[in-house]
């Protein structure tokens, strides 16, 4: 059965086929696509991307102000530089959202070529370690070109890390993701801790939306306290109020001495005569045991001298704290699996 779009009866050319002639779908193995139709930039490359560009300017002057593309790494490079450069041109404000889980070299290709933002490995980076990796590279070595969207889950990706940690797994990744980067994300029903997938060790939702309606009761879960939606309302608060969750580059991690506890820190000094903004998280990475570690903070990092003492505040908890260079901490998934400190000013 030939997919109904018009361009397969009036523009056949711009369509890839397979030795049956049939046109082919999208596959990105072991996942098919059977609803999506790849177009082929090997035969009319003007006409099918002044028709492209002809398709974005629609949306753009109906509003739409935002374009998350779907996998732009299978189409050329080329392509994406000229049209990108071509929106730009008319409407600067019109942004780009590169969906491309490829290798690095590709999403950083992407990036260099005009995508204002870019999907990244976070939903695979569950580890201290692979955490503190990534982040530095993504906020230091790259951060001059690619701009990273830090999505917690996607339609296509629940972690096994979310699927076996339950409700504080779900916690401990939205505060790294909103507080890591500039912009993050969530897939619908992340809020209620959605973890069930579609068959042992598979990345994909049972019940997927990508195949059927999902209503879901929002009142009922506000009531029964059974969604996170409250933490991540607060996470979004603390964006809004502070100008070092904006930026990328002033990320610093601290020394923790135990494998499961993440210490990070944000730091933006202050105009003259203002203080400056320092947040301070530490996250409790394992979502079934309490631990307990001694954090190490580079106090000049932040802008303090080592001899200094810190009055800080967990704005997730509402309590106040001396802190120091080291400092005793315990984290209990149960109760809360994170502090994250604001610094209160000289």
């Amino acid at each position: 059965m030939l997919p109904d779009h018009p361009w397969v009866a009036e523009h056949p050319e711009w369509f890839s086929r397979r030795a049956d002639g049939s046109i082919a779908y999208a596959e990105n193995p072991p996942k098919k696509y059977q609803d999506i139709y790849p177009l082929c930039f090997d035969h009319d490359f003007q006409g099918l991307y002044e028709e492209c560009l002809r398709v974005v300017r629609h949306w753009i002057d109906h509003g739409v102000r935002i374009f998350r593309v779907d996998n732009p790494h299978t189409k050329p490079v080329a392509f994406w530089e000229r049209l990108l450069a071509d929106v730009a041109r008319r409407d600067p404000d019109v942004l780009f959202l590169a969906e491309a889980f490829t290798r690095p070299a590709m999403m950083r290709t992407l990036a260099k070529v005009g995508f204002h933002q870019s999907y990244t490995y976070f939903t695979w980076r569950n580890g201290k370690d692979e955490l503190t990796d990534y982040l530095t590279e993504l906020s230091q070595e790259t951060a001059h070109y690619l701009r990273p969207n830090l999505f917690t889950n996607t339609p296509d990706i629940l972690n096994a890390y979310l699927q076996e940690g339950g409700r504080p797994a779900f916690e401990a990744r939205a505060v790294l993701a909103a507080l890591l980067s500039p912009t993050w994300g969530i897939y619908s029903g992340f809020e209620l801790c959605e973890n069930t997938p579609a068959a042992p060790g598979s990345e994909e939702y049972l019940d997927s939306e990508k195949f059927q309606y999902r209503p879901r009761d929002w009142a009922a879960a506000d009531s029964s306290g059974d969604t996170i939606a409250p933490l991540i309302t607060r996470l979004n608060a603390l964006r809004r109020a502070h100008p070092a969750l904006r930026e990328l580059r002033n990320l610093r991690f601290h020394h923790v001495d135990r494998p499961e506890l993440v210490c990070f820190s944000k730091h933006r000094p202050g105009a003259p005569g203002e203080p400056d903004d320092v947040v301070i998280a530490v996250v409790n990475l394992d979502p079934h045991h309490a631990r307990e570690a001694t954090v190490h903070l580079d106090l000049p990092s932040i802008g303090r001298t080592w001899e200094e003492d810190l009055r800080v505040t967990d704005e997730l908890t509402g309590r106040t704290y001396t802190w120091r260079a080291d400092n005793y901490v315990r984290l209990d998934p149960g109760t809360g699996p994170a502090h994250v400190f604001t610094v209160h000013g000289r």
